[in-house]
């Protein structure tokens, strides 16, 4: 107990700080404002974690994993939402092709760099270069499927508007409720659920009123951290980007989501060197899962709150292929998962395309005309390599698309 106290005092100290500036309306230069509100939402974003990994003893493992995933990245959604707020306040603003950035860079990162992370250090860990997943997770894959198959739809309208946001919100919370039915975790997987990494297991021991209590004191206190964290840290990072000359656009998509996104990469690594790579990998499934359909969806609902009527989030050359990369990544990410094994090998393709796409961003980042077609070949790039895995799996995807229509995994 004096450990986990002594992580809290911890996160307290990170927070404090932010708060203190945020209520004074202390005025700090643009690098020490990112800084400070940036540290700020990543300790709030732990202390979301702590608690709601502890309720894993009491929800069933499906749910768990996509509720971690979902709180974890809550700091990701109060940014891009403050965002998207001030595009509908200022339509015709950069915030438009701010709110897009982050969500689109967010989403690769995510797949590009924490997915080859958690295998990189399975591997590094048990010189296993294999992560195995369990039947259910069939349901994750089926909806990342889904999510990915629904980009289609918002590339051909060069929009994502209001109709949208309830397609996506409909198809996360079947998605809540179907991993809400599955069963609790057989074998291995079963056998690690009582150890729980870090913290958790600290407020495990406690009693179930204990447990509560911690649970709902840390998440009021990380939320108003995060509320009132997140558009100081945003407009830190726009300015920071004017300061030093940088476009604030690759900042935006590249920056911002690394301190938003890092709950959640630190929450799979404790659950890799707790040697429950499964339930990591799985984790991490979900939070593509959430900000593939609910992150997207939400865009057009906070600029029309911004706007103070309905309006979408329109998509301009480069937020177009900026959309059709993320998207073609997801589809070849998913085609990697039909055999419900993610490989060693995958990472490293996974994270060899992530690095391209970053370097073409930065190389070219003056000669948007080159940037744009880059990114295009990019993107029918990882299509055409997700074309002979569908094809060669394609008993995997018949079970894929089995499990979202009936919402249950079945065996081959």
């Amino acid at each position: 107990m004096k450990r986990f106290l002594t992580l809290v005092g911890f996160a307290l100290a990170a927070i404090i700080p932010a708060l203190f500036a945020r209520v004074t309306g202390w005025k700090l230069p643009p690098f020490a404002a990112a800084s400070t509100f940036g540290i700020a939402v990543v300790a709030a974003g732990f202390m979301l974690s702590w608690g709601a990994e502890t309720a894993e003893k009491h929800i069933s493992q499906g749910l768990i994993l996509a509720a971690v995933a979902l709180v974890t990245v809550l700091p990701e959604y109060a940014v891009d939402m403050y965002y998207a707020f001030q595009a509908g306040v200022a339509p015709q603003s950069k915030y438009v092709h701010y709110a897009a950035a982050n969500m689109t860079g967010a989403n690769r990162m995510l797949v590009g760099l924490a997915w080859p992370m958690i295998i990189l250090l399975h591997w590094w860990r048990n010189r296993e270069r294999h992560i195995v997943l369990r039947l259910a997770n069939v349901i994750e894959i089926g909806f990342l499927l889904l999510a990915s198959l629904y980009g289609i739809v918002i590339l051909v309208k060069n929009r994502i508007d209001l109709i949208d946001f309830a397609v996506l919100f409909a198809m996360f919370a079947t998605y809540l409720w179907q991993v809400g039915r599955s069963p609790k975790a057989e074998g291995d997987d079963a056998a690690e659920e009582d150890d729980e990494p870090g913290p958790a297991a600290v407020l495990s021991a406690l009693s179930p009123r204990a447990q509560w209590a911690w649970m709902a004191g840390l998440g009021v206190l990380a939320a108003v951290a995060i509320l009132m964290s997140a558009e100081p840290f945003a407009e830190a990072i726009v300015a920071s980007g004017r300061q030093i000359g940088v476009d604030e656009f690759l900042l935006i998509q590249w920056i911002a989501p690394i301190a938003s996104e890092a709950p959640s990469i630190a929450i799979a690594i404790l659950f890799v060197l707790s040697q429950r790579a499964g339930s990591a990998l799985t984790a991490m499934i979900s939070d593509k899962i959430n900000q593939w359909t609910l992150l997207v969806g939400m865009l057009p609902l906070a600029m029309s709150f911004g706007a103070g009527h309905a309006i979408g989030l329109p998509l301009d050359g480069r937020q177009h292929e900026e959309f059709f990369l993320t998207a073609a990544q997801s589809v070849f990410a998913l085609s990697l998962l039909l055999r419900l094994r993610f490989s060693l090998w995958s990472g490293l393709i996974l994270v060899v395309l992530f690095a391209t796409q970053v370097m073409i961003a930065f190389l070219f980042r003056h000669d948007e005309a080159r940037v744009i077609s880059s990114l295009t070949m990019l993107g029918w790039a990882y299509l055409a390599f997700s074309i002979p895995l569908f094809l060669k799996e394609l008993r995997g995807l018949a079970s894929v698309i089995r499990a979202v229509v009936r919402g249950t995994a079945t065996v081959q």
